[in-house]
């Protein structure tokens, strides 16, 4: 692992570890926060309703899911099945932050806007390291490399037994022919 892995995996985890503390701690006050927004995956998907009917177990199951990804990102294991775990979570806090600020003053406007670019950074960053293959090939390189391979072998597979059926042709017919006496 390169030292800007060691780096900026830890750094990038450590935020979304604090945040999904907080709202596990927080759940029941941040539930009516995530109505909104589960309404509007409801809508999208209306077989969720069943899911997204209890607030409070959704914010704890998305607290849960971020600190155990963040915490699997930050020790650089199974890192962009975390990282994406931390992308749909992020995604959701957005959506809620955004939604839940205030927007009366100037001042509210701007405060929100920029929490929204922080936490479109955060997004970014986790999508970032969701693509990272820490150096190695990804899994559609290796299988295409495995197919390739495959091929290869089968077309030297085919060329071996062509010359063994010709030898054995050869074989053949010249035991044949001793046979006869031609």
């Amino acid at each position: 692992m390169t030292l800007v892995r060691v780096l900026a995996r830890p750094l990038i985890a450590g935020s979304f570890v604090l945040s999904g503390v907080e709202r596990l701690r927080n759940a029941g006050t941040t539930a009516p926060q995530l109505k909104p927004v589960l309404a509007g995956a409801t809508k999208v998907v209306p077989s969720l309703g069943a899911v997204t009917d209890n607030e409070k177990l959704v914010g704890q199951v998305l607290g849960a899911t971020q600190v155990g990804a963040a915490l699997l990102l930050g020790i650089g294991r199974f890192s962009r099945l975390s990282a994406l775990l931390l992308t749909i979570t992020a995604t959701v806090n957005t959506m809620v932050d955004y939604r839940a600020a205030d927007a009366k003053t100037p001042e509210d406007k701007k405060a929100r806007r920029s929490q929204l670019l922080k936490n479109l950074s955060l997004v970014g960053a986790v999508l970032l390291a969701a693509v990272d293959t820490n150096g190695r090939p990804g899994v559609a390189w290796r299988a295409g490399h495995l197919a390739s391979g495959a091929r290869k072998n089968v077309a030297g597979v085919r060329k071996d037994a062509r010359k063994q059926l010709k030898k054995a042709d050869k074989a053949v017919r010249k035991t044949a022919s001793d046979v006869v006496g031609s």
